[in-house]
């Protein structure tokens, strides 16, 4: 087995990597930006298992890449904590508890009609605002130390409120980079303490780029017009390699592959979706309930499982061929400063997100805002957990149809 963990960066173990992210998977609400205050709260603040630095690195190949953001992000920490097993664990413990709920997502969704159960959905978008705005804040503070990084985040703010696509998110970390490079001459060394420890060659990383060519070219090829095991694999595949920053991006192209070939109906997919919006975990996981729901002839689970695993595998094939070759540039002085324009503009990245959809989605009137400034008190000032922040907002707003 390839070692991927550096022997001196304090490795972890699998059991703890698994415990760490079902409870995220259990708590993180919100889409994949609020996942990523969940995992830095989490992660960084309450275990210290990496720096402000490497999580601003690893989450700036994310948003390059194809794929879930949060769930590749995950995928990478745990991959670093303890090498491959820890990589998969992160993955199956953040995602089998949304993806089960979803499966069973039949007997949830009574439950989540009427008013108070629209309140309840609507008080889970404001711990996310809650969450997000305490992850801008702290990341800004330590990845924005001067007037130079906190301009790059400012500009790269002010262009993503302009124009919200992924097209401009790729532009902003193309010139944050080179604005680095330019203008923060006083990095001069690369700091070991933020590298990003991957010791597998560069040339395994080529392996796993080519299986990702290989089978996005190679599934399409078996599939038929049925929703057979390699015809949902491809299409699931294929909708995972082609979209950026995961989340609600994904429905589209879903859409466009699973409604159009009339494998599920209008009605089936929008109601998986609806009840999506009501559980913890990755967007993503609403390929398991496809799945389950298109199943004809084989078993609703086996299919299920299909659609989940060939969901995500695009983005980690990717992840997996991309890391070595980004441990080996990023401790050059020039890369250092690239590096550092990019975390300046990942903090840019994040504040636009919380601006549309978390703020533009959640926030409908003054009750809103109160019910987010008492959150935001009960993470930054009590330090309480983001569970307790959950019960909060989902009691707060169902309270107030009573007054």
């Amino acid at each position: 087995m390839l070692d991927v963990t550096d022997k001196n960066n304090n490795a972890g173990s699998p059991i703890e990597v698994f415990l760490a992210f079902l409870k995220l998977g259990l708590t993180s609400y919100g889409g994949p930006i609020a996942h990523l205050g969940y995992f830095r709260r989490e992660l960084i603040e309450r275990r210290g298992w990496l720096s402000d630095n490497q999580f601003g690195q690893l989450l700036a190949i994310c948003q390059f890449l194809p794929g879930p953001t949060s769930s590749q992000l995950g995928f990478c920490i745990g991959l670093l904590r303890a090498g491959w097993l820890g990589a998969l664990l992160a993955f199956l413990a953040f995602t089998l508890p949304s993806a089960i709920l979803l499966i069973a997502f039949s007997t949830i969704l009574p439950m989540l009609s009427g008013s108070v159960g629209v309140k309840a959905v609507h008080g889970l978008k404001l711990v996310a605002c809650a969450v997000v705005t305490d992850a801008v804040l702290a990341m800004a503070k330590r990845l924005c130390p001067d007037i130079t990084r906190r301009a790059i985040a400012v500009l790269s703010l002010a262009a993503l409120l302009l124009i919200s696509s992924t097209t401009v998110q790729f532009l902003v970390v193309v010139c944050a980079a080179l604005a680095g490079t330019l203008l923060l001459r006083n990095i001069t060394a690369p700091d070991s303490a933020h590298k990003i420890p991957i010791s597998y060659k560069p040339g395994v990383g080529v392996l796993f780029i080519l299986l990702f060519g290989l089978l996005l070219i190679s599934l399409p090829v078996f599939a038929t017009a049925k929703p057979d095991i390699l015809s949902v694999a491809g299409a699931f595949y294929q909708a995972g390699a082609l979209v950026f920053g995961g989340g609600h991006v994904v429905l589209p192209l879903l859409k466009d592959s699973i409604v159009t070939s009339g494998w599920v109906t209008p009605e089936q997919f929008l109601a998986g979706y609806g009840a999506s919006q009501a559980i913890p975990g990755p967007m993503f996981a609403f390929s398991a309930y496809l799945g389950s729901v298109l199943s004809a002839e084989e078993s609703a689970w086996l299919m299920a499982l299909v659609a989940l695993g060939f969901m995500f595998l695009p983005g980690f094939l990717l992840i997996i061929g991309v890391l070595p070759f980004w441990s080996a540039i990023s401790q050059k002085p020039l890369a250092s400063r690239a590096i550092a324009g990019v975390n300046a503009a990942v903090v840019g990245l994040l504040a636009a997100a919380l601006y549309n959809p978390i703020f533009t989605s959640g926030i409908n009137g003054p009750s809103d805002v109160a019910i987010v400034v008492v959150a935001f008190g009960l993470l930054t000032i009590w330090r309480l957990s983001p569970l307790i922040v959950v019960v909060w907002c989902v009691f707060a707003n169902i309270f107030l149809l009573w007054l």
